[in-house]
């Protein structure tokens, strides 16, 4: 098992086992290792094992971290490192302490003198280090048992051997645990334990009753396990069986067995074979969780499946009248304005639109309509010839060009400047374009696709948006629902998305504590799909964790919509709306009760719980007075 080394500057060193996927080390009693020497912080470094290296990292940023005599703030570990923490010196081994002894098995019994101490042999830690190096290039659960039984009956020089794990039950995984021998040399598996999980060896079972090794030297003079059921079955002499551990816990065992009296097991070995246990249950522990993530991945995968629409994900109506829409204008060149809040993956469509559509082999261009500066749009749009104005060096095709037999997606339609709009309307009309600076028309045959977060009604009758030109994009309308509208989506994109991200950015993390669902679901999103992106990416890069929590969203209660009651919830929601309907009245309640169909006095209740329902100038009557 790895060590730590701490050399005080008074007494004896201490040494310190390394069993847990993270150490930390610190002078405060909450630490794995605690080390009280001057200028060591409350908890200063952790020692993250992740299944092949041990890495080093700082805590507290303040604190000093020495490795080899150089500064460092995180690190990965090699064998006989030497670490300085403040005052601190301590010696990292791979191999585990050297200094451990064990029993002789010279000892002299009758005379009661004590046994003389034995260094472990190094040829087998060596050995041992080699096993290890294997076994953290083994990538499956079961490839790396096989190689597991096979370095352990080799280590110990066994004739036969096996490796078992406890799992939860299939039948009852809440509450019950089975164990079943994954990997066996030699052995009758019925002998260790029966197919619903019972243990049928007393050997085996006292191992993982009790998380201590067991050795078994002579098992014809031995009086506890000599009559155990696997020692009787395979007529074994020696036999040995140790525990691999997670955080204390069983998570296994390995047992191994000889029938050669000569070459019966001693103390030394079982020691030996205890290390090599610890050490490969980390690397079993990491294995096993990289076989549960790509089974949740599996899963997840499958369910996407279902919910997919090209690369759009949405089970809600409102998503499913849009793909409902989608299918049946994707074939034909009539033109479609997406609209929604910004963020809400109007791009994603544009291109579900193309790649259904007879025009996937043609180019899909994209331009951004307020992402140009309006001197040089038309040009984007259009082209240019050489000499049209100054900087005009060459001639260029303009994205109409571009996209000849594609699709042209106008993003952000509603800042385009009016007098553009003009030329965008003939453009669409003629099917022709004029580069600036020529008098030559070039036929295109495109599919133009818009979109914008804009009310373009409100839009034209302000005067900003040309009423002929809306009227021409807007011939198929697909109305994109904002995120907090659509429910449990919400949670599928949230988790695909951290999925790919983590995937991207080599994170921990594997996914959200409920606290995060909860949060993630009460929050009103208003930047929608980007802005929920951007949470995620920021958290599983400043996340060490392996799941994500509310505080690492940056959704403290603050940030989240508060549930409100029902009745509440109703009566909010119908004030809003006769505010708005009394609003596009003109502030006549009298109207507005009809077209309601309730009694005026209704509004009147409503009146009185808004101070200043109709702003001035909002186009009702003057001064912004409720009319009867």
């Amino acid at each position: 098992m790895p060590t730590l080394r701490y050399f005080p500057s008074q007494g004896l060193p201490k040494v310190f086992n390394v069993h847990k996927p993270i150490t930390t080390i610190g002078k405060t009693m909450g630490n794995d290792v605690v080390i009280a020497a001057p200028g060591v912080a409350p908890t200063h470094v952790q020692l993250l094992f992740d299944g092949r290296f041990f890495n080093l990292e700082e805590v507290d940023r303040e604190a000093e971290i020495l490795i080899n005599g150089k500064k460092k703030r995180r690190a990965r570990l090699a064998h006989n490192d030497r670490i300085e923490l403040g005052s601190a010196e301590i010696a990292f081994s791979l191999l585990g302490d050297p200094a451990l002894v064990a029993p002789s098995a010279d000892a002299d019994a009758d005379t009661g003198a004590e046994p003389k101490p034995r260094r472990f042999d190094l040829a087998g830690m060596r050995q041992l280090h080699g096993f290890s190096e294997r076994l953290m290039q083994r990538g499956s659960v079961d490839d790396l048992l096989t190689d597991l039984l096979e370095a352990v009956v080799e280590l110990t020089g066994a004739d036969r051997g096996a490796v078992l794990l406890v799992e939860p039950d299939s039948r009852s995984p809440e509450t019950e645990r089975r164990v079943s021998v994954r990997a066996s040399k030699n052995v009758r598996r019925e002998i260790i334990a029966d197919e619903h999980g019972g243990i049928s060896d007393s050997i085996v079972h006292k191992v993982l009753t009790t998380g201590q090794p067991v050795i078994v030297s002579d098992a014809l003079a031995d009086t506890t396990f000599g009559r155990s059921e696997s020692v009787l079955a395979l007529k074994l002499s020696s036999v040995m069986c140790v525990p691999m551990l997670s955080q204390g816990v069983p998570l296994g065992a390995l047992y191994v067995g000889n029938d050669r009296v000569k070459e019966l097991f001693e103390r030394p070995q079982l020691e030996l074979l205890t290390i090599f246990a610890a050490q490969a249950s980390l690397i079993l522990q990491n294995a096993m969780l990289v076989t549960t993530l790509r089974a949740d991945k599996q899963k997840l995968s499958e369910e996407l499946a279902d919910k997919r629409f090209g690369e759009i994900i949405g089970t809600c109506p409102s998503m499913m009248e849009v793909f409902r829409k989608l299918t049946k204008v994707a074939a034909t060149d009539i033109s479609v304005l997406i609209t929604g809040e910004t963020g809400t993956g109007k791009e994603l469509i544009a291109r579900e639109l193309h790649r259904r559509s007879h025009r996937v082999d043609g180019p899909f261009i994209t331009i951004n309509c307020g992402a140009i500066p309006e001197n040089l749009i038309e040009s984007e749009l259009f082209g240019h010839v050489k000499g049209a104005f100054t900087g005009a060096i060459a001639s260029r095709p303009g994205k109409f060009e571009i996209a000849d037999k594609g699709t042209l997606f106008l993003d952000e339609i509603g800042e385009l400047p009016l007098n553009l709009q003009v030329k965008l309307l003939r453009a669409l009309q003629e099917r022709v374009v004029h580069r600036v600076g020529d008098a030559r028309p070039e036929k295109v045959d495109i599919r133009i696709v818009a979109a914008t977060n804009k009310k373009l009604e409100e839009e034209t009758a302000a005067g900003r948006f040309r009423e002929d030109l809306y009227y021409r994009l807007n011939v198929v309308n697909l109305w994109l629902p904002p995120l907090r509208e659509r429910g449990e989506d919400i949670v599928i994109i949230a988790r695909a998305l951290l999925t790919k991200f983590a995937d991207e950015l080599h994170s921990p993390v594997k996914g959200f504590t409920p606290g995060a669902i909860t949060a993630i679901k009460r929050y009103d999103w208003p930047g929608n799909v980007r802005q929920l992106e951007n949470r995620l990416k920021k958290a599983l890069v400043l996340c060490d964790r392996t799941l994500l929590s509310e505080d690492d969203l940056d959704l403290g209660r603050a940030e989240t919509s508060p549930i409100l009651p029902l009745e509440r919830a109703k009566e909010e929601w119908q004030r809003d709306y006769v505010m708005k309907v009394l609003e596009k009245n003109g502030g006549n309640r009298t109207q507005t009760a009809r077209d309601l169909g309730v009694d005026p006095r209704t509004i009147f209740r409503y009146l009185e719980r808004e101070p200043n329902p109709i702003p001035s100038g909002s186009g009702g009557a003057p001064g912004g007075r409720i009319l009867p």
